[in-house]
């Protein structure tokens, strides 16, 4: 069990902060069954198990990561989309033990191409961009309808609440991580009062004029295709992992769709898929047209789509698992993905979304 490794925040395979999940363990939570296969994902454990024949899919989050009340606001918007016709997995148990939270899907239908593809890792082809699009375009239609609020406040969950403030976002900002005391400990190490008004607020300003016109919306917030199960014909055929879903907007989904998916953050250089970014937002389009200020404001939002994010996992890594170079490397995330859309390549890349999303 010791040689199971996970993706770690670079290039390089790590040990689990998290002890997998042992056949022992699972049989506790489901019934006689055996592990098939481990996820190598980092903020959690979780497996694929079999129990009379039947696969099931089971996630253990330590209790500060995610409580029984915690889950049930995903899973409310799982059971909206299932029944609205979107091709989710269905949820099957949600439940508390000592420390742990445990959940159980069903495992969803389709091939798990990208099972081992680290986060920020492209499309296999331009075919599958586009699948990706369209499948993302169609989950936000299966989403209307949905009003519930916005999340409790708890670890790894990809809101838009700091910059979607048109008025004051530095306020915005201040009680967001007043709301947070383990993010607030782990940034005071950092200048990020003073980061955040040299690289992020100008960028905010150029976002402002278009937020008044974004609707709100629930959304999966971690569009990648690590999270997507295909057919034989290279279409989604299933979404997994709502762990991060909140009420945001349709562009944040789209702007982080692209940011997870065309820019090759663990490469030299950063190199940009522009055939993808084009086939990605072009699928998307062909399902959901965007509205004239959603193309105007998708290129606006991307360099600030990572932000709170990158918030929170910097406060899961300093105050869940207690590493401080993860704690660091979550604040360069913060900072040094804004700045890189200053730069040439960042440049070009906002160019080529803005004509993609016909802005």
């Amino acid at each position: 069990m010791s040689s199971h490794l996970v993706h770690g925040l670079g290039s390089e395979p790590a040990a689990p902060d998290w002890a997998p999940l042992t056949d022992a363990e699972v049989t506790d939570v489901v019934g006689p069954a055996r592990v098939v296969w481990r996820s190598p994902r980092p903020l959690s454990a979780a497996a694929v198990v079999e129990r009379d024949g039947r696969r099931l899919f089971v996630k253990r989050h330590h209790a500060a990561v995610r409580s029984p009340a915690g889950l049930a606001e995903e899973h409310a918007f799982l059971r909206h989309l299932r029944e609205r016709g979107a091709p989710v997995v269905e949820v099957l148990d949600a439940t508390a033990r000592g420390e742990w939270t445990y959940e159980v899907h069903s495992p969803g239908a389709g091939e798990d191409l990208y099972r081992d593809a680290l986060s920020w890792s492209p499309f296999r082809s331009p075919v599958h961009a586009r699948a990706a699009g369209e499948a993302l375009a169609r989950l936000h239609l299966a989403a209307e309808g949905f009003d519930a609020p916005r999340r409790r406040v708890q670890p790894l969950v990809a809101s838009f609440t700091v910059f979607s403030a048109a008025q004051d976002p530095w306020a915005a900002l201040e009680r967001y991580v007043a709301d947070r005391p383990p993010l607030a400990e782990g940034l005071a190490r950092f200048p990020w009062r003073e980061d955040t008004r040299r690289v992020l607020l100008p960028l905010h300003e150029r976002l402002v004029p278009y937020l008044a016109e974004l609707s709100p919306l629930w959304t999966h917030n971690d569009w990648h295709a690590s999270n997507l199960l295909w057919d034989r014909e290279g279409r989604v055929a299933t979404v997994l992992d709502f762990g991060m879903s909140d009420r945001t907007t349709a562009v944040h989904d789209l702007a982080t769709a692209i940011e997870r998916n065309t820019v090759q953050w663990l490469r030299p250089g950063h190199p940009v898929r522009e055939e993808d970014v084009i086939a990605l937002v072009t699928g998307y389009r062909s399902v959901r047209p965007l509205t004239p200020a959603e193309s105007a404001a998708l290129p606006a939002l991307l360099p600030l789509v990572h932000a709170e994010f990158a918030l929170s996992e910097l406060g899961y890594f300093h105050g869940v698992t207690r590493s401080s170079e993860n704690t660091r490397l979550a604040y360069d995330y913060y900072v040094r993905h804004a700045e890189w859309f200053s730069g040439g390549d960042g440049r070009r890349l906002l160019e080529v979304v803005a004509y993609a999303a016909g802005a």
